[in-house]
């Protein structure tokens, strides 16, 4: 299921960052591996992305990143 949201905040230099999801529920962590795979160099405060919750062992990401 695709969801909306923008970009809390990316530290690229720790490798991740938060997006806040557009229906408000919590916040969704994003790995640089996600923003890597999507063909992303990096992410700016306010981007505006659809992308998927996947469940890991450390809670939930986000994944299959594409700027809306």
């Amino acid at each position: 299921m695709s969801l909306k949201g923008k970009v809390k905040w990316f530290n690229g230099k720790k490798g991740y960052g938060f997006i806040e999801r557009e229906d408000k529920e919590k916040d969704v962590f994003v790995h640089h591996t996600a923003v890597r795979d999507a063909g992303l160099k990096y992410l700016n405060e306010g981007d505006e992305l659809t992308f998927e919750v996947e469940n890991g062992e450390k809670g939930p990401s986000a994944v299959n990143l594409q700027k809306a």
